[in-house]
């Protein structure tokens, strides 16, 4: 099957569960795509673009509605992990520290491997909080796809200059950014591409055939 057609294809998916303490994270060996940026950046209308399912992820209007790790078993080969966002000014102070150390020891937690896709709002740029959280990401071994969301928002001839701010501010050299809007499915093809990427990367395709070797026993 050729790249495009695989990125097209239609998917199976179904929640599994939210982990709201570390007793609950998922440590099957699975491999995990982790979602996560500042809170009202699009996340869950991006994973359900991502996966053509309008009600699979909850869609708000009111930021930090994602308060536990949210997994998503896609394909029966995968996960899509819904994190908690990061920032959302009006949770008090013990909510957000709660949220935060929820993130920390998913993070640190040890499980399949792991691929974080971070997402920064194109229209805002990337925040103090979006760094922060990148170089989090980097210190624990991660590379992330960064993707900028709600690109649609922007007129044509600012998006470019967009998103080499983003990727200025984020240090990624040579990686650009990908554009993303979930209204009109720009940049569904290229992050599936940097996924499935990810799952066919030594890392990625070793946790398959551990499971595989697994599911036949």
């Amino acid at each position: 099957m050729s790249l495009a057609k695989t990125l097209l294809k239609s998917r199976t998916v179904r929640f599994l569960r939210s982990a709201h303490t570390a007793a609950d994270f998922v440590t099957d060996g699975y491999p995990e795509i982790l979602f996560v940026g500042r809170s009202n950046v699009g996340k869950s209308s991006l994973m359900n673009k991502m996966l053509g399912n309008r009600k699979l992820a909850r869609v708000s209007s009111t930021p930090g509605r994602t308060r536990a790790v949210n997994y998503f078993v896609v394909d029966d080969s995968f996960y899509f992990v819904d994190l908690p966002g990061y920032g959302w000014a009006k949770a008090g102070k013990d909510e957000r520290r709660q949220w935060a150390a929820l993130m920390d020891r998913y993070l640190r937690s040890e499980s399949g491997p792991r691929h974080v896709v971070q997402l920064v709002d194109a229209k805002v740029g990337v925040t103090p909080l979006d760094e922060q959280a990148h170089d989090f990401f980097l210190s624990l071994g991660h590379r992330p796809s960064v993707v900028a969301t709600k690109i649609d928002r922007l007129p044509r001839g600012r998006r470019g200059a967009s998103l080499a701010a983003v990727a200025r501010a984020l240090a990624l050299g040579d990686r650009r950014p990908i554009a993303f809007s979930a209204r009109s499915g720009e940049g569904v093809k290229e992050l599936w591409s940097a996924i499935h990427s990810f799952l066919r990367s030594p890392q990625g395709s070793a946790a398959s055939e551990v499971r595989n070797e697994r599911d036949q026993s």
